[in-house]
């Protein structure tokens, strides 16, 4: 049942939260506690032993701790940080939250070029009928969920919890 909850959670939660800050430009608060607390309710029964856990706590505490302070200079949304730092505790400290984390900045970058260009370009885009949410068009920020959700994405399966996951399917 716990093998389950590892491959569904957390991508529909990566998946919903890019999703909703696409369209609303912002992320429900929900999605990283469901995030958080689906972790620490199956951690118990993923073979973890106690060290491994408090390395993935770990990662999640080191990840907000460096999204606080970006958010604090109000480089990164409040959203955004706790969706990273809920997502990092799936990780833990290894190779895989690297991943997670590189993965995320590069396709945060190209995401906010490509928003950059949209909202610079939106008369052709309205010309031959392709339409944006309005929040996206008019704010002043990049939906960054979209990044976060693709990299969770793209580095997951490489993840201990993952991995485990899979080897006990055999």
């Amino acid at each position: 049942m716990y093998v389950s909850i590892i491959f569904i959670i957390p991508p529909i939660c990566l998946v919903l939260a890019a999703l909703t800050d696409f369209l609303e430009m912002t992320i429900p608060n929900r999605i990283p506690v469901i995030l958080f607390c689906t972790f620490l309710a199956i951690a118990p029964f993923s073979g973890l032993g106690i060290v491994e856990f408090g390395w993935h706590m770990a990662a999640a505490a080191a990840v907000f701790a460096v999204c606080f302070g970006l958010f604090a200079f109000n480089v990164m949304g409040g959203g955004d940080a706790k969706l990273l730092s809920a997502a990092a505790v799936w990780f833990g400290f290894n190779h895989s939250l690297f991943d997670f984390l590189a993965y995320t900045g590069f396709l945060g970058g190209i995401l906010t070029v490509m928003v950059i260009a949209i909202r610079a370009n939106w008369e052709v885009f309205a010309t031959i009928g392709v339409k944006f949410p309005k929040t996206l068009m008019v704010a002043n920020k990049i939906p960054y969920a979209i990044a976060i959700g693709a990299a969770g994405l793209m580095a997951y399966p490489q993840s201990p919890l993952m991995i485990s996951a899979m080897a006990s399917m055999r």
